[in-house]
């Protein structure tokens, strides 16, 4: 499905006296411009489709991220200052370091320390490796030719130890740690100790749902809870979208519509507002019958 490596979409056949209701569930769809993986397959003609609808209402801009990205690591570097990124460690660490490996290629930015810490970001970054070496059908074949994770001057922070040295960034540095988006994990103890330095900037890169300080940053919060203090937000806060590995509303419906309609399509795995807005499109746009489903909703297929 494009989406992380080993994704996948599943078609299901029931029988049904001498036939087959058939059923595609989407899952997470990817991207058709991932940079790391082959865009999802094409789905089959089925009697019921159940579409994601995490981005349901939003289309991803036309924005470069290595662009966006390498403006924000220049103006933070500039002040003396350091980037840190909330980061999933599976599929979102490797894309920015792929990105950060052709910022480095083309001169965009310097020599600087990217870290990376997360201990289950290493082992997915192995896994990533792995799969480049050894030609995994989900993977570009372009990426096949060199180690497409290291833009140099990268440090992978195993132990705690090494973790805490960058809690308070000495000098200018990426930091990538999960999870990402800030409910756990080792990025809340940089969080606590770099969103009260106006120096620092703290990325946003990609979804993050309600409730979570993710999603809190993204709204302008001017304080978040951490560890039960309250923790100013004096550093800046940068959100791109840019790095959503998710599909948006138009890779959605491009995906869903792309061979003859179900007879019904279920919108699932999004917030409220998301799911209705993809099932009117998908209602308006193309005739289907589509339904966002009441929670406990039992329906005959």
């Amino acid at each position: 499905s494009g989406h992380i490596l080993g994704s996948a979409w599943a078609e299901l056949e029931l029988p049904l006296g001498s036939r087959y209701r058939r059923i595609a569930v989407s899952g997470d769809l990817g991207r058709p411009t991932h940079p790391l993986l082959v865009p999802p397959d094409r789905r089959p003609v089925v009697d019921t489709l159940l579409l994601e609808s995490t981005y349901g209402e939003r289309r991803h801009g036309d924005e470069d991220p290595v662009g966006a990205l390498t403006e924000v690591i220049r103006r933070t570097t500039a002040r003396g200052g350091s980037v840190l990124i909330p980061a999933f460690a599976v599929d979102r660490t490797e894309m920015l370091l792929h990105d950060l490996v052709v910022a480095r290629r083309d001169g965009l930015i310097g020599d600087l320390p990217i870290v990376v810490d997360s201990p289950m970001a290493l082992a997915c970054l192995r896994v990533y490796r792995r799969a480049i070496e050894e030609r995994w059908p989900d993977i570009r074949p372009e990426l096949l030719a060199a180690d497409a994770f290291d833009p140099g001057h990268l440090l992978e922070a195993r132990t705690s130890e090494e973790s805490a040295r960058w809690n308070d960034p000495k000098m200018p540095a990426v930091i990538i740690s999960a999870s990402g988006m800030a409910s756990g994990g080792r990025v809340l103890h940089h969080l606590r100790h770099m969103l009260p330095n106006r120096r620092h900037t703290v990325v946003i890169a990609g979804y993050a749902a309600e409730g979570t300080r993710a999603r809190q940053l993204s709204d302008g919060a001017s304080e978040i809870k951490i560890h039960g203090h309250y923790v100013p937000v004096c550093a800046e806060v940068v959100v791109l979208d840019a790095f959503s590995a998710h599909a948006d509303a138009d890779e959605l419906v491009g995906w869903a519509t792309a061979v003859t309609a179900p007879e019904t399509c279920y919108v699932v795995h999004g917030e409220q507002h998301a799911a209705e807005s993809l099932a009117r499109r998908l209602h308006d746009a193309a005739g289907w019958t589509a339904v966002v489903p009441r929670q406990g909703e039992v329906v005959l297929i």
